[in-house]
């Protein structure tokens, strides 16, 4: 397994942990948000360009969500 592999493992990992967690705060939707930004750079680093795509796109997705929910709790 090559860093650009463990890179990409690392950031689904981190996808899935923190999206499992969402409903214990918000700060797991500002993971899941970052953790999406780092699918998105695994994609376009590896070349797969539409993964790369669609996951900027739930990093922006999940950003806003969070915002939503950090103005609820305060």
């Amino acid at each position: 397994m090559d860093a650009l592999q463990l890179f990409g493992l690392f950031a689904v990992t981190a996808m899935l942990i923190c999206y499992a967690l969402e409903d214990r705060g918000h700060w797991y939707i500002l993971g899941f948000a970052g953790a999406c930004a780092l699918g998105s750079a695994y994609g376009f680093l590896q070349g797969a360009w539409p993964f790369g795509l669609v996951e900027a796109i739930w990093a922006v997705v999940a950003l806003r969500r969070w915002r939503v929910r950090r103005q609820l709790m305060a």
